[in-house]
């Protein structure tokens, strides 16, 4: 130590260059951080898509997703696996733990799934992996407007798919360019079921020949006066006229051409979902979808910079709009905190002009806050942290903490200064003072950074919500231990003065008016321990009363500025019908609520890739007035209200009110969109229903609950044909036979496609519309066998219509349903115990059936679990490192008085503000810890000191509590002021980051009184004897 801080005075002018060097560092390093709303908390996740044309849900799961499913069981790393399968579409995800390479794990995915595609049966669709993406990939939505009004949503669709889509994707950093609405174009071939009974042809013959005629063909090449000729043969079809004029087949030397069978027309696929937007009709919306691990604010740059070259050359009367970008909550959330950062340095600095009672000092003091945050912008871009609300925000807290170094520095040094002899050079003083007090500073800096340890060992979302914070806050202290240590000493012997005064004048400044206060208050303490015994006791005692009371949540929400309804419609409802309800909702909203600037819905999905909602799922996309031009509501909460109770009768569908990015996280993470989820397994898909909705009923008594739903698995009208195996084999048919007919039939397929250019369109076979939207007609379907007999499908199968799953959900091989609700106006975890002892009393499971919860209240689980072992790991830790420093049991155990004596501070500060437990406040009580052991080991080092040379106990309590009173009081205001912006903010996402400071603040009142009060009363008990201090040093 000593040799460290003589070097540095020594070779001042390096010392000032290396410093100059670091805030230059830091700035550039600031200016090229990658910058994030948010740390990204989605979890190592490989989405398996399977798109199954026309299939029902009950053979999507049996041919589909259980052979995926049965595929992954047993992969490393892996932690669970979750599946949809629902109408023509199979969704399986499958979960890694956390830390899992990304690439790795779709690598393995991949190998898996190789083995999956040969249990699929042929024709049921290829496994696809998802976008590379995480759950905040969702960065920007665009909408196509056609403001001439000249466009269809066929021309409006091929625009998008062909020209905007295919630029956006060539932009780095975006990783999928996914579509929804408007009508892909097809050529469409309808056949007349007359026709085919004219000509004696099959459907399955017509395509076969529409495949047959579509082709270019290459033969080599031919030699020509020595010159090479390749040879190539073009046969595709170009347009609607090359398709009619396909010949099927002749009749005596007839040709029947393709347009005798039918009309063909272009028309638009089959599709499961659109978009609608302010009421006013169908467009056509783009979702852009970052890469992981890519810079969302570069890439939303780019892509607006795309978009602008896109619109220059779109076609007249198009432009394309975003109407949901992540950027501006980047800005909203970062300028949060920033404003935060900078109110705290202001507040901080003056309190130390109060206090230090001089410019110059006050100024060497103030210097440690630049080169602290310059260190920390440094190591965030060596490490490759992202600026966000989070690991801004470690700055924010560390910025009271990190002048606490260099005030104990400087308060010494300009104490000596007042007391020294004149003849005394100005260096050795620095020095020698510097000596003095680099023990304890380095010891109290390294606990604070040691405190925040179990935050590195989080898992899964809280991890990565708050490892960032605890990397910035211990960067930032290492910085300010390094200013306190090596830079103050040298700003301390340019900067500061000897004093002028007369030593026999008394000073006039803060501290001085409050010693008058103070010194006979701790002498009392000092004489009549009692008292201070007293006062330890009934603190606890409130804290023990006050800590029950405390409800508990994960995380606090975070107001994003834009609001995403989910709505739910009848299981059986079209899309058309879809349609028309949201539309009816879209207009009332917008007439309702002022504060609503547009509504954009999107229903069912678009394509595979993002979303797996079926049609009678939407999301309603709502961009909001900032927050103080609201008039419904004051706050979000209240305005979700509002909303609710607006639309709790709309005729025909329900309502979850919630933010985009906190419905995208939470489905990723628990599989459901709403913040609570019971989700009861078992395998009978009837007792499953029936039970669920005797669970639902018993959710909707308990208080606090709110748009409590349960999934709807069933209620979707099939019209099933069943064959009959007789009747079949007695025409000398197959089954496939029949099926094959019936598919092509109703279902349509696919026969090649067109080409125009690099666009291309698929063929499409199908009957005419009149001849299978029918049960009676589909029943008239004739299918040939090889005799030529002409055999209607009524009499090979009876055709029925039933009632059917809508969707089957799994989990682990398990099947289950979810029932979901979000908690208003109450903490989640004391919700969920009144609720699971209400539904065991009132709902009887059978046997093999379990009730499980999920969604924040299981992380929250996880992260208690955790922070139960890690905490008195560190706590011990701490310990261990006081015990070294002062190697005496006692003088360690008096100092770690200060940490339940903290702790009662943080719990009242949280009970009277009206705030719950939850993931941010855990860590500010660790925060708290550091901060409280800083001002006891400072004051106990000075009491050893004293009494090693050779005072009365009873004096030198007084004597050290009285001369530590400026630096105590000093480093709780600056570290509590620090804080304060953080807790009157109210930018976005200042929630996450009020319950930590409010209980760091209030902790700091209640640890800082007892530090100079208890502390030297009860010092009598814990000093070790004179002769013992004398060997141990």
């Amino acid at each position: 130590m000593q040799t460290l801080i003589r070097f540095a005075l020594e070779n001042r002018l390096l010392v000032v260059v290396i410093s100059l060097a670091m805030l230059i560092g830091g700035y550039f390093a600031y200016r090229t951080l990658p910058v994030d709303a948010y740390p990204d908390i989605s979890p190592a996740l490989v989405q398996v898509f399977v798109e199954t044309e026309g299939l029902a849900p009950e053979e999507v799961e049996k041919y589909v997703t259980y052979p995926i499913e049965s595929a992954m069981n047993g992969l490393p790393q892996l932690d669970h696996v979750r599946s949809i399968s629902n109408f023509g579409l199979s969704v399986v995800n499958i979960y890694f733990e956390d830390g899992t390479d990304i690439y790795f794990a779709r690598q393995l995915v991949g190998e898996r799934l190789q083995v999956a595609r040969e249990a699929i049966p042929d024709g049921f669709g290829e496994p696809v992996m998802g976008p590379i993406t995480t759950g905040l990939g969702q960065i920007l939505f665009y909408v196509l407007e056609d403001t001439s009004g000249q466009y269809s949503n066929t021309e409006l669709r091929e625009i998008q798919d062909w020209i905007v889509k295919f630029n956006l994707q060539t932009v780095k950093g975006v990783t999928e360019v996914l579509s929804i609405g408007g009508e892909v174009k097809q050529f469409q071939v309808r056949i007349d079921p007359d026709a085919l009974i004219r000509y004696d042809v099959s459907l399955p013959d017509i395509k076969e020949r529409i495949e047959a005629n579509n082709a270019n063909a290459g033969a080599q090449f031919i030699v020509k006066n020595d010159e090479e000729y390749i040879v190539r043969s073009v046969g595709l079809a170009t347009d609607l006229e090359a398709l009619r004029n396909i010949v099927v087949k002749t009749i005596d030397g007839t040709p029947v051409y393709l347009h005798q069978l039918g009309e063909l027309d272009i028309g638009g696929e089959i599709r499961r979902g659109l978009t609608s937007k302010d009421g006013e009709g169908e467009v056509v919306v783009g979702m852009v979808l970052k890469l992981i691990g890519s810079n969302t604010s570069q890439v939303i740059g780019a892509v607006k910079e795309e978009l602008a070259t896109i619109n220059a050359n779109l076609p007249e009367g198009i432009e394309v709009q975003p109407y949901y970008d992540q950027a501006t909550l980047v800005k909203a959330a970062v300028s949060t905190v920033i404003n935060a950062l900078l109110q705290g340095i202001i507040l901080v600095a003056l309190v130390l002009l109060a206090f230090m009672g001089g410019f110059r000092p006050s100024l060497v003091v103030a210097l440690s806050i630049p080169f602290s945050v310059g260190f920390t912008f440094l190591a965030m871009k060596f490490f490759d942290i992202s600026a966000n609300l989070m690991s801004l925000g470690g700055i924010a807290i560390a910025i009271g903490m990190m002048v606490d170094g260099a005030v104990v520095v400087v308060e010494n040094i300009d104490r000596m200064l007042r007391e020294s002899s004149p003849d005394e050079s100005r260096l050795h003083l620095v020095a020698r003072a510097c000596q003095s007090v680099a023990r304890p500073i380095l010891f109290a800096i390294s606990i604070i950074i040691i405190v925040f340890l179990p935050l590195f060992t989080l898992q899964g979302v809280e991890g990565a919500t708050f490892r960032p914070l605890a990397y910035t806050v211990a960067v930032a202290m290492l910085g300010s231990l390094f200013f306190a240590l090596i830079v103050a000493p040298v700003a301390s012997s340019l900067l500061m003065k000897r004093p002028e005064t007369d030593p026999d004048k008394p000073r006039k400044d803060i501290v001085s008016l409050l010693l008058k206060g103070y010194q006979p208050l701790v002498e009392a303490m000092v004489a009549r321990r009692w008292i201070a015994v007293t006062l330890a006791a009934v603190v606890l005692l409130i804290g023990v009363a006050v800590a029950p009371r405390l409800g508990s949540e994960f995380v606090p929400r975070f107001n994003e500025g834009d609001l995403l309804i989910r709505a739910t419609m009848a299981p059986s409802i079209s899309l058309e019908k879809a349609e028309t309800t949201i539309g009816v909702f879209e207009r009332q909203l917008m007439a309702a609520f002022p504060e609503v600037t547009q509504v954009v819905s999107r229903i069912g999905r678009g394509e595979v890739g993002a979303h797996a909602d079926p049609v009678n799922n939407a999301e309603i996309f709502v961009a909001l007035k900032p927050q103080d031009q609201w008039q419904s509501a004051e706050t979000l909460d209240g305005l979700y209200a509002a909303m609710s109770e607006k639309f709790a009768d709309f005729p025909g569908a329900q309502f979850n009110f919630t933010q985009p990015i906190a419905a995208a996280v939470d489905e990723l993470l628990t599989g459901t969109k709403a913040e609570l989820a019971a989700k009861l397994f078992g395998d009978d898909l009837d007792v499953l229903v029936e039970k669920a909705q005797a669970i639902e009923k018993v959710m909707r008594t308990v208080q606090g609950a709110q748009d409590v739903q349960r999934d709807q698995i069933g209620g979707t009208p099939q019209l099933r044909i069943s064959l009959n195996r007789e009747a079949i084999a007695r025409y000398g048919l197959n089954v496939s036979d029949v099926q094959r007919t019936l598919s092509v039939a109703v279902g349509g397929s696919e026969a090649g496609q067109v080409f125009e250019g690099i666009r291309r369109f698929d063929i499409y076979v199908r009957l005419e519309e009149p001849a299978r939207n029918r049960a009676d007609v589909i029943g008239q379907l004739i299918i040939k066998n090889a005799a030529g007999q002409r055999i209607p499908l009524e009499e090979l199968a009876a055709i029925e219509e039933v009632v059917g799953p809508r969707q089957i959900t799994r989990e682990n091989n398990q099947r289950f349903i979810t029932i979901q609700t979000n908690v208003r106006d109450r903490d989640i975890g004391s919700f969920v115990a009144e609720a699971d002892a209400a539904i065991k009393q009132q709902v009887d499971l059978p046997p093999g059936y379990f009730l499980k919860w999920g969604g924040q209240f299981e992380l929250q689980q996880q992260a208690n679990k955790r922070l139960m072992i890690v905490v008195p790991i560190t706590l011990a830790l701490v310990f261990l490192m006081l015990f070294v420093n002062f190697r005496s049991l006692r003088n360690a155990l008096l100092i770690m008085l200060n940490i339940p004596l903290a702790l009662v501070g943080g719990i009242v500060a949280l009970w009277l503000s009206g705030q719950s437990l939850s993931v941010p406040a855990s860590v500010g009580f660790i925060a708290l810890f550091g901060i409280a052991l800083e001002n006891g080991l400072v004051l106990v080092s000075y009491l050893n000191e004293l009494v090693k040379d050779g005072v009365s106990i009873a004096e030198a309590s007084v004597r050290a509590a009285c001369a530590r009173l400026r630096a105590v009081i000093m480093t709780a205001v600056t570290t509590a002021l620090g804080l304060f912006p953080l807790l009157f903010a109210t930018g976005t996402g200042s929630e996450v980051q009020r319950p930590l400071a409010t209980v760091v603040v209030g902790g700091l009142v209640t640890a800082t009184i007892l530090t100079l009060l208890v502390i030297p009363a009860l010092y009598h008990w814990f000093a070790d004897k004179p002769a013992d201090m004398s060997e141990s040093h």
